[in-house]
């Protein structure tokens, strides 16, 4: 069969498993297309590489799209989210000094509340050293509304630098900083190295947080539509196939290779199962959805989602809050998911805005093959994120 080649770049994380998975088992062949993944060493290059036009399509932190049509980060390309690759996934991580400064202070590690494990490191915040990947991400934004909605102070006392995910261990190693917040496998490996114990999932600070999701330039969008709509129905299909239990261990080996992740598969595997180990030689915590590519519409690229993703980057750098939503809403292709997906009898929600933060239980909705369930989007605090509210 003959296939279109697409260059697509990822980086070296659990949640590219959409992509990968595509391309190994056989997906984007379906669609008549062979990925060419390409391993990039940092979020900067991988935007760059995008924008450039050395890729077709890439795995980009849901904010930095969000961020270019916002104008921040020196690039302004117009970028395109065509679906949500991955949901959570992150973990915050400190140092073994600075946890056993936290046990000092009476505090107990239970990889669970948010509430109590945000006010014991707020206690050590004066000049804290976190690690995020960059600083336009999912991680600096949780970290921000997480710290902040328990103290103003704390973020603003925050020394927060950027650290790309496969070195973020060897920086705790290192004495570089103190804390991090990071996607999987490099929060475990920081634990397996032995110099580094997790604190929390990013899931206990938003429920369903949007971590990843499939890039392209709108150009290229606009210039190749039935090369997007295949390329968009491969991941589609890799996402639900990663849905499935049994196939875990298998994905977790597929991961493992050197070119994509170069780790065990033992330390893959524990994002994808949620059985995640907090400290060297500790029992595993199970957490429910750690990480998540399909169920629960994972795949939709929802407008409020990317609204509050607007809202926070707004607030924090001194931009119209509803301007920022707006335009935000303009980069996840709720539109195009709809057009592309619609030849799947995908199912996906009759509304592409909802509540943020609204669903403390699964939900029945409408969908357009009748209902769907949502799952739990709370986050730690209780507040609710209207996308139609003025801010």
């Amino acid at each position: 069969m003959r296939t279109v080649p697409l260059k697509v770049g990822f980086m070296p994380l659990v949640d590219a498993a959409p992509l990968i998975i595509a391309q190994e088992m056989g997906f984007a062949e379906e669609e008549g297309l062979a990925l060419d993944l390409q391993r990039a060493p940092s979020w900067s290059t991988l935007r760059d590489w995008l924008v450039l036009g050395q890729l077709e399509a890439a795995q980009m932190l849901a904010p930095i799209p969000v961020a270019m049509a916002l104008g921040l980060g020196g690039m302004t390309t117009r970028l395109d989210a065509l679906s949500i690759l991955s949901v959570n996934g992150n973990v915050v991580g400190v140092s073994t000094d600075v946890a056993s400064k936290l046990r000092a202070h009476g505090f107990t590690p239970d990889f669970a509340d948010a509430h109590a494990t945000g006010r014991a490191l707020s206690t050590l915040s004066e000049g804290l050293r976190v690690g995020v990947p960059f600083p336009f991400s999912m991680h600096a934004e949780m970290l921000y509304y997480w710290l902040g909605a328990l103290g103003p102070a704390a973020p603003q006392n925050l020394d927060v630098r950027t650290i790309p995910p496969p070195l973020m261990a060897d920086a705790i190693k290192a004495g570089e900083i103190d804390a991090f917040c990071v996607g999987e496998p490099w929060g475990s490996i920081s634990v397996e190295q032995g110099h580094g114990e997790l604190l929390l999932p990013s899931s206990a600070i938003w429920q369903f947080a949007p971590e990843k999701v499939l890039a392209v330039r709108h150009d290229w969008t606009e210039a190749e539509p039935e090369l997007t709509g295949l390329l968009m129905r491969a991941i589609w299909k890799a996402g639900r196939w990663l849905a499935e239990p049994k196939r875990m261990s298998t994905a977790a080996e597929i991961l493992s290779w050197p070119e994509y992740l170069g780790v065990s598969a033992e330390v893959a595997e524990r994002a994808l199962s949620g059985h995640m180990v907090i400290a060297r030689n500790a029992k595993a915590k199970p957490v429910k959805r750690m990480l998540t590519f399909f169920d629960g519409a994972a795949t939709f690229p929802w407008k409020s989602q990317a609204a509050w993703i607007g809202t926070q980057m707004a607030a924090r750098i001194g931009l119209d809050r509803d301007n920022a939503a707006r335009t935000a809403e303009t980069v996840f292709r709720t539109d195009l998911y709809r057009k592309h997906l619609a030849v799947l009898d995908a199912d996906m929600p009759g509304a592409s805005s909802k509540c943020e933060g609204a669903l403390s239980n699964p939900t029945a909705i409408s969908s357009v093959n009748g209902t769907m369930i949502l799952g739990p989007d709370s986050f730690f605090d209780g507040e609710i994120f209207d996308p139609q509210v003025k801010k």
